[in-house]
C-alpha cells in the first residue's frame, strides 16, 4: 500500500469521508445508540447535580431551624436521596416520552408536555414518604416550638400546601432537563447538518473532479488521432507504430481511472508517449526537453495533472509558424513546495496572440488545483520576456512510496 503524507492522505481520504458521513450510527448489542447513551449520561448527571443541590438546601435549612430549636421538620439527607433515585425512571421515562411526542404541532404537543411534567411533579410528595419510611424518618413527631405548647398539631391546610410545594420544586427541574435535553438534540442535529452539507461538498468536489479527469482523455485523444491521420496516406508503418504508441498512452490512461494522485515518474512517463507521439509527425520541427527517467524527485501529483499544458505547447507553440519549436518540461521541489513547469518556445509575432490562450486545458489544470488544493497551490501562463510561453504549477509536495505494481 502507499504511503503519503497528510497532504495526500487528505485528498484520497474525501470519498471515504463522505461515504462514512452517510452511515447510520452503530447500535450496541442491547439496541441503545452511542446517542442514546450520550443522552442519558447527560440527564444522569443533570439529575445528580439537582440531588446534591436539594441536599445542600435541606442540610442548610435542617441548620438554621436547629439554631431556633426547631427539630425533624426537613428530611435529611439520606430520604431526599432516595426521593430522587425513586424520582430518576420517571424522569427518564419522562423525557424519552417528551422526545415521542415532539414539539409539532404547538396545540397538540405543548399541553401533552405540561401534562407529563405536572404527572412527575406530582409524584415527588409521595416518593419523599416512601423515602422517609425506608430511612426511618417520622416528621413533625418530635416538633417543639419553645413558644407553642401544641405545635404537634397540623396546621390547617398542611397537606395541601407541602404537595403544592413539593410540585412546584420538582416541576422547574423537570422543565429544565427538558430543555437541557432539547438543547443538546439541537446541536446534535446541527452537527449532523454540517456534516452531510460538508459530505456532500465532497462528493460534489469529486464528481467535479471526476469530471475534470475524463474532459483529458477524449480531448487528447481528438488531437492524436488527426495526427496519425496525417500519417496514414503517406507512411502506413509510421502510422501503425503510432497506433501502438497511442494503444499504450490510453492503457495508462485507463489504469489512472479514479486515481487522483499518481507519482510523478508516472506523469512524466505519459508525458514522455504523448511527446514522442507528436514528434513522429513534426520530426523536423518540434524538440522535445523532459528529465530522463528516475531523475525526478520522489512526489505524488494529481494525476495528468501535465497533459493539459504540454498539450497545449505543442499545439499552440506550433499552430502559427513553420520553424522549430522547443518544448522542455522541468520538476523540482524547493523546500515543500513542488514546482512543474511547461515552456514552450514562441515566435516574437506570436507573442501578442498567445497571451489570449485560456482555453480547456488550462481552464482544467486551474480549476483541478483549486479543488484540490485550494489556496496552497497556484497555477500561472503567460508569455516571458525571452519570446516563451511558460506555464508553472506551484504546489504542496506529496511524499509517497508507490510499492504496488501495475497491470501490463
Amino acid at each position: 500500500m502507499p504511503l503519503v503524507n497528510d497532504n495526500a492522505r487528505e485528498l484520497r481520504s474525501n470519498a471515504d469521508s463522505s461515504r462514512a458521513a452517510q452511515r447510520p450510527a452503530p447500535s450496541t448489542r442491547s439496541g441503545v445508540s452511542p446517542g442514546g447513551r450520550r443522552d442519558l449520561a447527560i440527564v444522569t448527571a443533570f439529575w445528580a447535580y439537582v440531588a446534591l443541590s436539594n441536599i445542600l438546601w435541606g442540610a442548610t435549612m435542617k441548620a438554621s431551624l436547629a439554631a431556633m430549636g426547631v427539630t425533624d421538620v426537613i428530611a435529611p439527607w439520606n430520604a431526599r436521596l432516595v426521593q430522587h433515585v425513586l424520582l430518576y425512571p420517571a424522569l427518564i421515562g419522562g423525557l424519552s416520552l417528551s422526545r415521542r411526542i415532539g414539539w409539532q404541532p404547538l396545540w397538540r404537543a405543548v399541553p401533552l408536555q405540561l401534562l407529563y411534567g405536572v404527572f412527575f411533579s406530582a409524584l415527588a410528595r409521595p416518593a419523599m414518604d416512601v423515602a422517609q419510611r425506608l430511612v426511618g424518618f417520622a416528621p413533625w413527631t418530635t416538633l417543639r416550638f419553645p413558644s407553642v405548647s401544641s405545635a404537634t398539631d397540623d396546621y390547617p391546610g398542611q397537606e395541601g400546601f407541602e404537595w403544592l410545594a413539593s410540585g412546584t420544586t420538582f416541576l422547574l427541574p423537570y422543565v429544565f432537563g427538558l430543555a437541557l435535553l432539547a438543547a443538546f438534540d439541537f446541536y446534535r442535529r446541527y452537527r449532523d447538518s454540517q456534516l452531510r452539507t460538508a459530505a456532500l461538498e465532497r462528493s460534489l468536489s469529486a464528481a467535479h473532479l471526476t469530471a475534470l479527469r475524463m474532459q483529458l482523455s477524449p480531448h487528447t485523444l481528438f488531437n492524436l488521432l488527426h495526427t496519425i491521420k496525417g500519417q496514414v496516406a503517406w507512411d502506413p508503418a509510421r502510422a501503425q507504430s503510432m497506433i501502438v504508441q497511442l494503444s499504450d498512452l490510453l492503457r495508462r490512461a485507463l489504469r489512472v481511472g479514479e486515481r487522483e494522485l499518481w507519482s510523478l515518474e508516472e506523469e512524466l512517463e505519459f508525458v514522455r508517449l504523448y511527446l514522442h507521439l507528436q514528434q513522429q509527425r513534426f520530426a523536423d520541427r518540434l524538440v522535445v526537453v523532459v528529465p530522463e527517467r528516475g531523475s525526478s524527485p520522489a512526489v505524488w501529483v494529481p494525476s495528468l495533472i501535465l497533459q493539459p499544458l504540454v498539450e497545449n505547447a505543442v499545439v499552440h507553440g506550433l499552430a502559427h509558424d513553420h520553424a522549430a519549436v522547443t518544448v522542455w518540461v522541468d520538476a523540482q521541489t524547493v523546500g515543500e513546495t513542488l514546482l512543474l513547469r511547461v515552456v514552450n518556445s514562441l515566435t516574437p509575432g506570436y507573442i501578442g496572440a498567445a497571451s489570449g490562450q485560456g482555453g480547456i486545458g488550462l481552464n482544467n489544470v486551474r480549476e483541478r488545483l483549486s479543488i484540490q488544493f485550494a489556496e496552497r497551490a497556484t497555477f500561472n501562463a503567460g508569455p516571458s520576456a525571452v519570446h516563451q510561453w511558460v506555464a508553472e504549477i506551484c504546489m504542496p509536495v506529496l511524499h509517497g512510496l508507490v510499492t504496488e505494481t501495475d497491470d501490463s
